[in-house]
């Protein structure tokens, strides 16, 4: 039956930036189909073990993790955190990500370098500590968080938009290196998704949501709409899907 190949019991997710958010969301999510979650954070380290009360309630193991992507060792903190609970990763959600709305002119090195290592270095980094054994085991999934901005840039989103272009080709080159074992390679790219950062960065959208001039479909989404769409492609229903750009963004990329 179709309804069996979304069951994750007996698999182990890391989702990074799960403390809230599209991130809190798709850790839920796969709870709630069965997986053990690693949650990640950069800071608010209270938020998270909130989520993670909500996770264990589901029936499921949950550790939280603390770290700054935009350090060079955090990849293999993440690891040593993973490996210290005797847990494998099986899925890899790498959902966190640092936005610095500038103008380009008004750019700063330290706002590159911070996007350049947390958005793209982390991702590579994470992927090179966890994949291995998923290929090894013959069975997992990665998952990146894209953003509409890959192909519909932001002015002043410059540095960011670029970040996201960057993860997406790594997803289309590793999606071909590992595609014959067993492990898929997806980028996951959301519109205007309803969460704390959208909030916080770009007030005005909302207002410009209500116009109908920002989707078509005239809503903003909810996180739940980008879990649903990870939960088939972390599992085994979404196994002949890999080096994808799925748009789950009520139409905005047409």
């Amino acid at each position: 039956m179709i309804a069996e190949n979304f069951n994750l019991k007996g698999k182990t997710a890391l989702v990074t930036g799960s403390s809230q958010g599209i991130g809190e969301g798709i850790a839920l999510a796969l709870a709630e189909y069965g997986a053990n979650v690693i949650l990640h954070c950069r800071s608010d380290e209270d938020e998270a073990e909130k989520v993670a009360e909500r996770i264990r309630e589901l029936g499921v193991k949950c550790s939280v993790v603390q770290s700054d992507l935009a350090k060079a060792n955090v990849a293999s903190e993440i690891f040593d955190h993973a490996k210290q609970n005797g847990q494998h990763v099986d899925i890899l959600v790498l959902n966190a990500s640092v936005q610095i709305p500038k103008n380009w002119e008004e750019i700063r090195f330290e706002d590159f370098d911070t996007q350049i290592n947390a958005n793209f270095r982390s991702t590579l980094l994470l992927i090179q500590q966890f994949a291995p054994l998923m290929i090894q085991n013959g069975w997992g999934r990665i998952v990146t968080l894209g953003s509409v901005q890959q192909t519909r840039p932001h002015p002043s989103m410059l540095v960011y938009a670029a970040t996201k272009s960057a993860v997406l080709n790594m997803v289309q080159n590793l999606a071909m290196q590992f595609a014959d074992k067993g492990v898929t390679v997806n980028n996951l790219a959301p519109g205007v998704i309803g969460t704390p950062r959208l909030e916080q960065d770009v007030p005005e959208v909302e207002e410009r949501i209500n116009k109908r001039l920002e989707t078509p479909s005239g809503q903003i989404g909810d996180p739940k709409d980008c879990a649903a769409m990870a939960v088939l492609l972390c599992s085994e229903a979404g196994r002949f899907i890999t080096g994808q750009n799925i748009n789950v963004d009520g139409g905005l990329s047409l």
